[in-house]
């Protein structure tokens, strides 16, 4: 008994240092899971979506822009997905897959068009994918979105 009380102090410190250390991770690496934005931090998508490739990291959420390098067809497998190649300012290129049966499909989406979105990042060898830029109907996820030509689609 006498030991606990002497080791009390260390083992409180080891906890605060270790929560204080968990919690400096999240925050270097963006947005993680289904946590919203930071307030007051500036979001560079770009860092965070490069930063997830290199680690090879998957469920990062992110937010950014770019322009259309290329329209693909839809995926009509389960459900169906717009999908289109953004070029990130990086260099970077990522293909966003955007939920059809949740969310209307950007119209009329042609190469070079600037696109906004918010979404979930996956990993994948040739630059990732961004999903989830619709809301969840469930309200368990965290909302993503596509703004184009002035309009949101969520």
């Amino acid at each position: 008994m006498k030991l606990f009380r002497a080791l009390r102090p260390v083992f409180l410190l080891l906890l605060i240092v270790g929560i204080y250390f968990r919690n400096q991770g999240q925050e270097e690496t963006g947005f993680l899971g289904s946590s919203p934005e930071p307030p007051g931090r500036s979001i560079d998508a770009y860092d965070v979506i490069g930063e997830a490739f290199r680690a090879g990291r998957s469920d990062v959420l992110v937010i950014g822009e770019g322009r259309v390098e290329k329209v693909l067809r839809d995926d009509d497998k389960g459900s169906r997905h717009q999908r289109f190649l953004l070029a990130l300012d990086s260099g970077q290129t990522v293909l966003i897959a955007h939920n059809i049966d949740l969310a209307p499909r950007i119209p009329e989406l042609r190469r070079g068009d600037l696109v906004e979105f918010k979404g979930e990042y996956e990993w994948n060898e040739r630059g990732g994918v961004v999903h989830w830029t619709h809301h969840d109907p469930a309200g368990q996820h965290a909302d993503g979105w596509l703004r184009h030509d002035g309009s949101r689609y969520d």
